[in-house]
């Protein structure tokens, strides 16, 4: 008898990981067709399975017995086989109610705009009653509040849930919604786990509006789910410890800076205490282009560069859990900030100007052109980084510092 998550295509599922944390080393994915659905609920050759989309309320008339959060929710997102009867429940309910609380996003007497409509909204709706919100709309393609007008009838919104799938991978830098139209705006939830933080939570954070992703939901639905599964309570303190160790394993590390400040050679030296991949952006460009950077500028001119650079900045960013070195400029484009900041913490490593390198980077040549490329960036630098470290004595210093950080 064994554990798992039942979906159509879960090629980059965390729960298995998840759960195998938790201590249930039995957990496994079983990907099914619509059309496998039935026969696989009715031979019951499981323990215990979570469900995700889009089966979440396809299973409720294959249960036996339905719990009360499962029944007004109208979904179920873990089946437990109870000596062949099988107990459908919605542990997505209490998940969603702990990454709330552990972000510090208040709804007591609030209006909440739900964005989507299935089963994760219905969730949504549910957790928003629980928590006092005043009012709670819904949003959809077709319905009387829309995406083209829910600026006009939803203006006054405090707090927005996102249920769709706008913004998850593999189209990272999608965004269902612009925030910067609600100005009563005060907490913005997303249910994607993957990237960590999709589009929409990059712009709430840069708004300065609390927001948070979907990882400590997934963790915590699987560590209330593992209560039915093996009769195993899981605290608060456990449930947050092992969203933080999900979380760093996943995250990538990025670093920005000016030209020749060493952020390759700390990357790469990084990377390999970490035991993690390293990609160098300008490395990948020259890769990509058959000629090093200097020849694309002289041959194609900076806006060809910049756009190959947004291209390759993208693409990598959509990795998880490696070091990446960007170009100097690579953060000068908000794109490129934002396909960065959606997987990655971003390390500026600082360096005293008259220390940099100028060979090969043809911004960087002339009388007093370091110090002029030095004035526009350092306010983007300083602005995009999660963490600055200071001008180091060695490369080794400054990697331990990364590393340090990053683990905290």
């Amino acid at each position: 008898m064994q554990y798992g998550l039942l979906g159509e295509h879960l090629p980059h599922s965390h729960s298995p990981k998840i759960h195998s944390l938790l201590g249930n080393s039995q957990y496994t994915l079983f990907e099914k067709g619509a059309d496998e659905v039935y026969d696989f609920l009715k031979e019951r050759k499981f323990q215990g399975i979570n469900v995700t989309i889009p089966y979440k309320k396809t299973v409720m008339p294959l249960c036996d017995v339905l719990d009360g959060a499962a029944i007004e929710i109208g979904a179920v997102n873990t089946v437990v086989n109870c000596n062949g009867t099988l107990f459908g429940c919605n542990t997505d309910f209490d998940g969603f109610i702990f990454m709330c609380n552990r972000a510090n996003i208040a709804f007591k007497g609030k209006k909440v705009l739900i964005l989507g409509t299935g089963g994760t909204s219905h969730t949504a709706f549910a957790a928003a009653k629980k928590l006092g919100a005043a009012e709670i709309v819904s949003v959809s393609r077709k319905g009387e509040i829309n995406y083209e007008n829910v600026y006009e009838k939803a203006e006054d919104a405090e707090i927005i849930i996102n249920t769709t799938p706008v913004g998850m991978y593999p189209n990272i830098g999608e965004k269902p919604i612009e925030l910067s139209r609600f100005a009563k705006l005060s907490g913005v939830v997303d249910v994607i786990y993957n990237p960590l933080r999709t589009r929409l939570v990059c712009e709430a954070k840069s708004l300065g509006i609390p927001a948070t992703g979907g990882l400590t939901m997934l963790v915590a639905q699987a560590a209330f789910a593992d209560k039915y599964f093996r009769g195993v309570t899981h605290s608060g303190g456990e449930i947050v410890n092992l969203t933080n160790r999900m979380h760093t394993s996943v995250e990538n590390i990025v670093l920005i800076g000016m030209p020749g400040c060493g952020k390759s050679t700390a990357g790469k030296i990084a990377a390999k205490q970490l035991g993690r991949e390293f990609f160098d952006i300008d490395k990948l460009i020259v890769e990509r282009e058959g000629m090093q950077i200097p020849d694309i500028f002289e041959k194609h001119g900076e806006d060809y560069f910049r756009n190959v650079e947004s291209e390759v900045t993208k693409e990598v960013s959509a990795k998880g859990g490696v070091v990446i070195a960007c170009g100097g400029g690579t953060v000068l484009r908000e794109e490129n900030r934002i396909s960065l900041c959606q997987n990655g913490k971003v390390f500026y490593i600082k360096r005293n100007l008259e220390n940099l390198a100028k060979s090969g980077r043809p911004l960087s040549q002339g009388v007093g052109a370091l110090e002029k490329l030095y004035e526009v960036r350092k306010p983007i630098y300083e602005g995009f980084a999660d963490v600055t470290i200071d001008p180091c004595k060695t490369v080794e210093e400054c990697v331990a510092r990364i590393i340090g950080d990053f683990k905290k």
